[in-house]
């Protein structure tokens, strides 16, 4: 475990990385309360690894692999566990909606078309929409770039297929 003394540099990096921790949140939980309980979980397992953390790779490349695997692993969890039934009446949702404006519908169509995309395709949709570079995307996701293009490639092509299909 870090020490305290170590807590400073640390805060600050995942301070300057939480909206790219929010989006991973976001594609990988449709729920708001289990994108907070995932974002937790993430910082947590981030805390635990950071003693491990050598430079030899950029900050945010090692933030996004331990990220996407405790994303990854979470959802995975979540699926096996069964759903508990819930009594009573329904709750009605009265937080406002978090993707609002002029592209909201359409925004609202790519993450349903997302969420039908499987763990590994989700990190590529998440990652070129982040914008990083092919080299980037394969040293996050340990991969060749050729890999890199040619999956990309595929969920792009899928993702297309997805939005034209009705759902």
């Amino acid at each position: 475990m870090p020490t305290l003394s170590s807590a400073e540099p640390f805060v600050s990096q995942v301070k300057a990385h939480q909206p790219m921790l929010q989006r991973i949140c976001r594609m990988y939980c449709a729920d708001p309360d289990d994108r907070q309980d995932l974002y937790q979980e993430i910082v947590l397992q981030l805390w635990r690894a950071y003693p491990q953390y050598e430079a030899r790779a950029k900050f945010s490349t090692w933030l996004y692999r331990v990220a996407l695997n405790v994303a990854i692993s979470n959802l995975r969890q979540r699926t096996r566990r069964p759903v508990a039934e819930r009594f009573g009446d329904t709750v009605p949702d009265v937080a406002p909606p978090l993707d609002t404006g002029p592209d909201a519908e359409d925004l609202g169509q790519l993450y349903q078309a997302i969420e039908r995309l499987s763990d590994v395709e989700k990190a590529f949709v998440l990652l070129y929409l982040e914008e990083r570079t092919y080299e980037e995307m394969a040293d996050i996701l340990g991969i060749t770039q050729n890999n890199v293009r040619v999956k990309m490639h595929r969920v792009q092509d899928k993702l297309r297929h997805l939005l034209t299909q009705p759902a």
